[in-house]
């Protein structure tokens, strides 16, 4: 798998060099000019531990929590204070762990990006499906929050069991939902599980539908070598005919494809945090998206508010990018929207695409993957395809490296990928 990232990385970079990170950080960060900034906060906490899930998290302490969230508030003091007045940014995400544990503490948490940040396209949060209760629904939609994402990953028993989860109530969270209306209400799943065919997908998407989701996103199963889960692989040829049925089945539905794996029954239902041109993150094992560097802070709770205590920001590890190396990265987060336009590579960078990456675009042209119209790539169903098969590749030879390490270490010195 490295052999063919390796090359692909030589190949769009033009260059042997490779993506280095070490331990060291600005203090005092360049993100005033950026545009399409968003902000991503990670809460850690779980109730338990989901043996598949290769996020950063801990079990939860109320204790360790409120410790947590006030180092987290003087974080996003430290970073948004360094201006002065206040940066419009697109949007703010909640991720984790299970953000929603820490839910009383969400007004205090956006009080302080409020004081320094103005978002525009609103708040989202993810939720367990044990949160979609009609309490926890409102303490959230009091504190500001717009858009909710709940990880079903299957309605059905025998995937959850396969996942080692609990059943899932489905008429309840229809209930809390209709009680509590938010303008996005997006269900996550899980597709290429062991058995899994086409009717397990639909039944699934239907329900999402029916009990008040109006987005929802359906990611493919991936192994990590850090985690505990012991579920294979589907097949490649058996996971493409399964993304390209359901793929061709929300289309038909009148469904809007947003990216490589969502959907939405609204215009106006979004929820992504990843399609952003540059971002700001808080909490452990946030990352920061800057015009020439990528950070990445600490996956160590305890390690994360001593640094705050003392100080400093929670950096573990930064690269600075080479210009190449920048538009790789934005090429294939933007990518992932299945649909890149070149105007607005030209205004981000200065250079037009095609003067880039001319014959690679021309390559995937032939190749069936895209399709062009008045500079506008737009993704085939062959190329939505590949563009997952490749991501399998990044995931496993980058970031689970980069993961797996950071799990047993704060602050490694140097990471070579």
């Amino acid at each position: 798998m490295s052999i063919i990232t390796d090359l692909t990385r030589m190949w769009l970079t033009r260059s042997p060099k490779p993506f280095t990170f070490t331990k060291e950080y600005d203090r005092f960060l360049p993100y005033g000019d950026c545009r399409g900034l968003g902000l991503y906060i990670h809460i850690p906490f779980c109730q338990s531990i989901c043996r598949f899930c290769p996020y950063c998290k801990v079990v939860y302490r109320q204790d360790l929590c409120d410790r947590y969230v006030d180092a987290l508030i003087r974080e996003i003091h430290a970073v948004g204070g360094q201006y002065g007045g206040k940066k419009t940014v697109t949007s703010l995400y909640f991720g984790g762990g299970t953000p929603a544990l820490a839910a009383d503490r969400m007004k205090d948490i956006l009080a302080a990006v409020g004081e320094h940040f103005l978002i525009t396209e609103g708040i989202g949060v993810e939720l367990h499906p044990d949160n979609v209760t009609v309490p926890t629904l409102r303490t959230l939609k009091d504190a500001g929050v717009t858009k909710i994402s709940i990880g079903i990953q299957s309605f059905s028993g025998k995937y959850q069991s396969i996942l080692g989860r609990d059943a899932i109530d489905s008429g309840a969270i229809a209930r809390a939902l209709a009680a509590v209306p938010f303008e996005t209400v997006s269900m996550d799943f899980i597709f290429a599980l062991p058995g899994q065919a086409f009717a397990d997908l639909r039944a699934d998407i239907d329900t999402a539908f029916a009990i008040g989701a109006n987005h929802v996103a359906i990611y493919p199963f991936i192994d990590f070598a850090f985690t505990d889960s012991t579920i294979p692989a589907m097949p490649k040829k058996e996971k493409r005919a399964l993304l390209d049925a359901i793929t061709k089945y929300c289309l038909d539905r009148g469904y809007e494809r947003n990216s490589i794996w969502t959907f939405s029954r609204e215009k106006q239902a979004r929820y992504s945090s990843m399609t952003r041109d540059n971002f700001l993150g808080f909490g452990c094992s946030a990352t920061t998206l800057l015009r020439d560097q990528f950070k990445i802070n600490t996956f160590s709770v305890e390690e994360y508010c001593r640094r705050i205590d003392e100080g400093d920001l929670p950096t573990a590890l930064t690269i600075r990018f080479t210009l190449r190396q920048r538009m790789v990265y934005y090429l294939f987060w933007t990518a992932y929207s299945t649909r890149v336009d070149s105007r607005d590579f030209a205004s981000f960078f200065g250079v037009p695409l095609k003067k880039m990456y001319g014959a690679e675009l021309a390559l995937a042209r032939l190749l069936g993957f895209v399709t062009e119209t008045d500079g506008v790539y737009e993704m085939t169903l062959r190329g939505a395809f590949y563009y997952h098969y490749y991501e399998n590749f990044y995931t496993l030879a980058y970031i689970d490296k980069m993961w797996g390490i950071l799990r047993k270490e704060a602050f490694p010195e140097r990471i070579v990928l």
